[in-house]
Order: C-alpha cells, then structure tokens, then sequence
C-alpha cells in the first residue's frame, strides 16, 4: 500500500466522533495532518468536512440516495484487511464525478461498487457518511482552521483570513504544511479567485442598529436577488455566486453591464443580481435561480428573464486588497468608478423616523428591506457580525413540528433540524414545508428533544418522526412553489422566532392562509404567467 491507508483516516474519524472537547478534536487533527504526505493532504482535509472538491469547483459526485441504497445492497461482504489509501477513495470519487453522457449512472454505480467492494466494514461507512455529508465528528472547517493555524504558528483570525483569501480549504492545509508561516502570510486577494461574501446579522429594531453603529449607520436596499462577486481583468469578466461558483455563461446580461458601467478594469465587486418583470419590478428570488442554473438557451432566458445588477462594495482595485479600507471610503471608491444606475441605493442616516421611511419606499417597490452598514467598517470575508445588520420586516406562521433530523457538529446528540407543517382543514393532514435549525438556544434545543422523543412514532436513517403536538412560530423570506413538497409550497429561511406553548396542533396556520401569504408577494413582486 503506497500513501496514507483510508483506515488511518477512518480511525481518525472514530476518535473525533469519541473526543468530547474542542482541545482533543484539535490535537487529533493536528497528528494526523502532520503525517501526511504532500499530495494527500488536500484530499484528506476535504474528506474530513465531507467535501470531494473545493467549494469553487463545479464538479459534483451526483450520487443520489437511491443510487446509494442500489450499490450497497448489491455489494458482496467486505474484505478482511484494509487495502485502500486515501489517495485511491478520493481519486475514486474524482472519476465519478466526470462521469457524464450516456449510461452515466450505470457507470457511476459500477465505480462506487468497486470502491466499496475494496473497503472493509468500518471503510464502508465513513465513505458513505461523506457521500451523504453527514460526518457528525464535530470536526468542522472551524476545527482544522485552528488546527492549521497551531500548526502554523499564526493566530487564528490570520489563518481564517486566508481561508476566506484563497476559498480552498484543502490548499490552505498544502501551504501550511509545506511552506509554514511564511506561505499563509504570503497570501493575497488576487482577481479569478473569489473570497467568501461579508454577511449581515438580523436585526428588527432600528433603535438597537442605531446604537450598534454610533448613532448614524448607512442603509443600503436589501435585495432579493443573488448575491455575486465580480472579478475584472482588462477584457475578461467572471461572476461567482456567494458560495464561489462561477456563473458568468449563464449571466451575459450582466456582463456587458460591467462592461458598460464600470470603468476599473483590475478590479473586484460585490453585488446583487435580481430578476425583473416586464414592468421592471422585483421576480422572486425562485425565477432568478432559473437564469443562475441555465447552461444553454441562454438568450431566450434573457429576454423572459432579465437581470439587474447592483454594487454595493469594492474588494479589490488596480493591484491593492481594499478589505481593510472602512466602508465610507471602499463607497465612494465604488461610486467614483460605476455609473449610478448599477450602484444600490444608499443613505447616511441618523433618525429612527427617516430610516423608516427609507425601509417603507424598500418594500414598496419591492425589495426585501434594508442593510444597515457601519461607516468605519472593514469588509470581513465570511464573517457575520454587527457591522452589518439586515433589516426586514416579516409575516410569520404558526407551525407543527412533524418530524427532526438529529443534529451534529456542536449540535450533536440533539434533534435540532426541524420539519415544520400547515394544517389541512379539510383532511385533517399536515402538510411539510420546510425545515429549520435556526432560532433556539442550546437549553431549548436539549428540552426540544426530551419533548419530540416522548412524540417519537417512527425513525429513518437520522429522522424521528413525531405526533404532530409541538407548535412554533415561523418567520420567513419568502414563500415559493416547491415540487418536493405535497403542499406544492416552502419557505425560504424558515427560522423559529418562539416556541407557542399557548398553542396546539390545531391552532396551527393552515394550507389556505399559506397560499394566500404566496400570491400576497405580488402585490409588490412581478410575477410569471
């Protein structure tokens, strides 16, 4: 066996799953990584976040459940001693992801089940927990950042900097263990690779935003679009959407409004692309993936779809990162060197009553409401904090839950993703509509569960299926039609608001008023016959 057995990499798997503390899962790592060998590590750290490729990478392993389920039942017993490397299941899950054309799926089938035939009992299941993405070892991309930063000798603020730099976790690990201090350091903003977005916080008092800031903030439009970075070198143009793929084919659109609007011609911005009706206002965020995913036909989608294109920060300008500039100053940057029409909209506020003036003209033509930016603000890649708040105000529903997924990482042991249903009035039913894992604190989540496993009527692979009893209040983005759902409807970033006590299942909202709330968007949305 040449390179690294896969049952190194398993047992280490076994260990963070048993390791209870932050110290111990960090020390695991860092023992493993450094002995490695060169071509193995960014192999192996993907693998251990249950990624086969870095987040800009296209490829997907376009394995499905049901794929899954097919192979191991047709796979014969494992093997009694470990032959694989990690260098072999990596390269194996490289081959199916190129896998394409006729009778790919046969061919994708045929390559796992030789994978697996290979592996032994224990090999078999941590390959499909990373097929699945469900590694629950509580070793996440927070964990190897501080393990590489240890092994670096950096802080841990510098080695996230990187990350967010280079957008590759993989590659970060080949320079920390190949060239140290000096290769992290070396790092830099460069165009073509794109960092991970700045993200805001939620926030629904103006007062509290106000007071975050120093009493003036300014307030920008919150879309509801796409969030994009573009990169700008002389004649060439690539935009990569916020989890870093490129999507430039599928926007030309908003290609030559670039080419049109902006000056620069080394530079990188940040931005939002929305989708608009005939009349020019907002299409719901549903209709611009459409144009995201679209790879052919693409000029038909132009015209049924068009695209509009709003900057709103500056990374990036003729050979100097601008991340560390404050706000005030990367606005007027990106002011001087685009045309107004592709600039969001922008106000320097300090009254409560004028910001929600502002807010009130946001919905009314359609947008989702506003962000508030600090003035003196650096722009931190990756990072959500308090430098930036999103204001929206947002309907809620009162929900059961039907079902829980159990969690992992730091949410491991509980039943923390929650399947949220309206009610059928006239069947009795509920009706799914989304999940979520977002709203309560660890003391609620621990009592959650205590609560839904005296409910427990059922469990499948990580869910446990629930008498619907429990109802919380649900706040959203937006409702869209969903073909996955029996109720032909789901809510975009469902999150629990409060846990309704007072309530019981047939308090719930029910399929009628869900409906109503979904044409109710277009009063102010356009909408596609």
């Amino acid at each position: 066996m040449e390179g690294t057995g896969f049952i190194e990499f398993v047992d280490l798997c076994y260990r963070l799953e048993k390791e209870r503390g932050k110290k111990g899962k960090v020390g695991l790592l860092k023992r493993f990584l450094k002995g490695l060998r060169r071509e193995e590590i960014a192999s192996a750290i993907l693998l251990t976040t249950a990624r086969i490729f870095p987040l800009r990478d296209k490829r997907k392993l376009n394995i499905s459940a049901s794929t899954l389920s097919k192979v191991l039942k047709d796979t014969g017993p494992p093997p009694g001693s470990p032959t694989l490397t990690i260098g072999d299941v990596h390269a194996t899950f490289s081959a199916i992801a190129s896998v394409t054309g006729k009778g790919a799926t046969s061919r994708r089938e045929r390559t796992l089940k030789e994978l697996l035939e290979r592996a032994t009992g224990p090999e078999r299941e941590w390959i499909v927990r990373i097929i699945i993405g469900e590694m629950r070892h509580g070793a996440g991309e927070g964990l190897l950042l501080q393990a590489l930063a240890e092994l670096a000798g950096l802080p841990l603020e510098t080695m996230e900097r990187a990350y967010m730099v280079t957008g590759d976790l993989g590659r970060l690990g080949e320079i920390v263990l190949t060239e140290g201090r000096k290769g992290v350091e070396g790092l830099s903003i460069r165009p073509f690779t794109p960092l991970k977005p700045m993200l805001a916080e939620m926030a629904c008092d103006i007062d509290k935003v106000l007071r975050e800031h120093g009493g003036t903030s300014a307030f920008e439009y919150k879309f509801d679009g796409a969030r994009v970075q573009i990169h700008r070198q002389e004649e060439r143009i690539a935009i990569f959407t916020r989890h870093l793929k490129e999507v430039t084919e599928s926007l030309p659109d908003v290609v030559k409004r670039v080419e049109e609007g902006v000056s620069a011609r080394d530079v990188i911005l940040d931005g939002e692309v929305i989708a608009t009706g005939r009349d020019g206002r907002p299409l719901p965020f549903q209709d611009l993936m459409r144009r995201f995913k679209r790879v052919y036909d693409i000029g038909r989608m132009v015209e049924e779809i068009p695209a509009r294109l709003y900057l709103f920060d500056i990374l990036y300008l003729e050979g100097r990162p601008l991340i560390d500039l404050p706000y005030r100053e990367r606005r007027e940057r990106l002011e001087a060197l685009c045309h107004k029409e592709i600039v969001a909209p922008a106000r320097v506020m300090s009254e409560k009553g004028e910001v929600e003036r502002f807010l009130d003209q946001a919905i009314e033509v359609g947008h989702e409401g506003l962000v508030a930016k600090a003035l003196d603000s650096r722009y931190t890649p990756g990072k959500r904090g308090k430098r930036w708040f999103k204001l929206k105000p947002a309907e809620t529903l009162d929900l059961v839950i039907v079902a829980a997924d159990w969690g992992h990482g730091r949410r491991k042991g509980w039943l923390s993703n929650y399947h949220l249903a309206v009610r059928d009035r006239d069947t009795g039913d509920y009706l799914p509509v989304g999940k979520t894992f977002k709203g309560l604190t660890d003391k609620e989540f621990e009592e959650m569960t205590r609560r839904l496993l005296l409910l427990k009527v059922g469990e499948e692979g990580f869910t446990v299926f629930v008498r619907p009893r429990v109802v919380v209040e649900v706040a959203y983005n937006e409702i869209q039609k969903s073909p996955t759902y029996p109720s032909g409807l789901a809510l975009r970033f469902a999150r629990i608001k409060r846990i309704r006590d007072d309530k019981g299942p047939e308090d719930a909202d029910t399929i009628e008023r869900l409906r109503r709330l979904y044409l109710k968007q277009f009063e102010r949305k356009a909408r596609r016959l």
